[in-house]
């Protein structure tokens, strides 16, 4: 059934795209995990990676239990010719391969980029769903990067032009890429407006000495010039260590859980924010197949009780909430097909 399914309706493929380098292979695994356990359409990953890690992706993958509904293409790293050297060295190695995705991936007509410290804890398809929300002038969809201002990066510091009051964060990227190519941007760098691909050196010539993130700074410029072009959906599509560490900030997430858990600022590897490092230890080390509440949930929950002298423990049942309604919902799922 599910192969006849996925012939004759292509189109409901979804694509996700993630850029790891370095000692991130452990880390994109487990995104992949979390994405496939609770995923209701097929999944298209496309995975670009330093040579290196190429072997590795492919031994862990062919093992995944994908039951037909997950395929993946690796690409390699790669930035324009004339100015790769320059690319690669803005803020992370390799992290501005992303902005190239319109332009290497010219078949795909939408994606979702994630950073690779990203975990789903609802389908892809619900954040996949906001692609037919989008009005005749949206290419793309982004979180704000913070909802209290009074903590703002960009309201505070920022050197350049940035999208609405905070910023934006571009670790949970939806991109109509059909649009993006069609597109022809206005900028503050000449009365001609420029499609994507012209504009990506021009900006970075001009701003690389005022960006402390690199590409993300990048796409605030652009978007601040074209603020009809961006959807921007709510917080817990992009949940991160600043929408608790400094209390509770993400009040759709405190009335529905967190959707999708950003753990930037490296904190499933340390100690310092061990809410956020009990999830992702959790779904690193679930068993496919095994049953979710025995396996993945009820251990979870447990972890998490023992983090409330945190600020982010003290609202652990947002990291539980949705998850505990995503498996819910799966084994309704199941069940209603057998």
């Amino acid at each position: 059934i599910r192969y006849d399914y996925m012939k004759t309706h292509p189109s409901e493929k979804m694509h996700l795209a993630v850029v790891a380098c370095g000692e991130r292979l452990e880390e994109t695994v487990t995104m992949l995990r979390s994405a496939i356990i609770f995923s209701i359409k097929p999944l298209h990953f496309h995975i670009f990676a330093e040579d290196q890690l190429h072997e590795s992706f492919k031994d862990i993958l062919e093992e995944f239990p994908y039951e037909g509904k997950v395929n993946y293409t690796l690409y390699p790293i790669t930035f324009p010719s004339e100015s790769a050297a320059e690319w690669k060295k803005l803020f992370k190695p390799c992290a501005s391969q992303r902005l190239f995705l319109p332009l290497i991936l010219k078949n795909v007509d939408s994606l979702l980029y994630v950073d690779t410290d990203i975990l789903f804890l609802r389908p892809v398809d619900d954040i996949w769903s906001f692609l037919g929300k989008f009005n005749s002038t949206q290419i793309a969809a982004m979180a704000p990067e913070h909802e209290e201002p009074r903590i703002g990066w960009y309201n505070r510091f920022a050197r350049h032009p940035y999208y609405g009051v905070t910023g934006i964060n571009s670790g949970v990227m939806l991109m109509n890429m059909t649009r993006i190519r069609r597109k022809y941007f206005k900028n503050d760098m000449t009365p001609v407006r420029l499609q994507w691909g012209e504009i990506l050196m021009p900006l970075l010539k001009k701003y690389k000495l005022n960006i402390t993130w690199g590409d993300q700074d990048l796409l605030n410029i652009m978007f601040f010039h074209n603020p009809e072009s961006l959807y921007v959906f709510p917080c817990q599509w992009n949940y991160r260590p600043d929408h608790c560490i400094y209390g509770s900030n993400c009040k759709a997430a405190e009335e529905e859980g967190i959707f999708i858990l950003h753990g930037n600022r490296g904190v499933y590897h340390d100690d310092k924010q061990p809410t956020f490092r009990a999830v992702y230890e959790a779904i690193k080390n679930y068993s496919f197949g095994d049953d979710l509440v025995h396996s993945l949930l009820q251990p979870l929950e447990r972890e998490l009780q023992k983090t409330t002298h945190t600020y982010c423990g003290r609202v652990y049942k947002v990291f539980i909430k949705q998850l505990t309604k995503s498996i819910r919902d799966l084994y309704a799922r199941r069940s209603k097909g057998r």
